[in-house]
């Protein structure tokens, strides 16, 4: 192996680790498990594949990666828009069929949870979050990302924020009515 091909093969193991968690925790936040882990790995052929279009002074590495990782997501939101998704019934079978233990279910259904969680928001708002909380950006990269302002990503997540403690608090109220 060249010695250019060696040094450019290791600079992107590098970003392979330095970025999956954060690509991966942005797809978690709007996919199922399985398919957040098709995309990240979407995300990663595409980032090999352009590397050498990479331009440092234009946005941090992660930053980069993440626009790649909203347009994978993008394109696969698309697809799935003209195909029909499983039925929920299959959903147990399937884990059943893999073997994979109750640990497992319970981590599909927390992200199950958490999504439905999240439907109170419009895809901008989750986008938001998901880049925040789960792709570690800071406001003014997520507006890079998002081609928004920063003032506006702050308002977007502050509202959001304040969305999701009120729905919280409408469904622990009527949970505690229940009683």
């Amino acid at each position: 192996m060249r010695r250019a091909d060696r040094k450019r093969s290791d600079e992107l193991r590098r970003v392979y680790r330095d970025h999956v968690d954060a690509v991966y925790g942005f797809f978690a936040y709007s996919v199922a498990q399985a398919t957040a882990e098709d995309l990240t790995s979407t995300t990663f052929e595409r980032v090999v594949r352009s590397w050498h279009t990479y331009d440092p002074s234009r946005a941090g590495e992660r930053t980069w990666i993440l626009v790649i990782a909203r347009n994978a997501l993008a394109d696969h939101f698309r697809r799935a828009h003209t195909r029909s998704e499983s039925p929920v019934e299959e959903v147990p079978d399937a884990i059943a069929s893999r073997g994979l233990g109750a640990d497992a279910l319970d981590r599909i259904l927390d992200q199950d949870e958490l999504r439905q969680w999240l439907q109170v928001l419009g895809e901008r708002e989750r986008a938001v979050l998901a880049l925040r909380y789960a792709g570690d950006l800071t406001a003014n990269q997520i507006a890079q990302v998002l081609d928004l302002t920063p003032a506006n990503v702050h308002q977007i997540l502050s509202r959001s924020l304040r969305r999701l403690r009120e729905s919280e608090a409408v469904v622990s109220g009527s949970a505690a009515s229940e009683l």
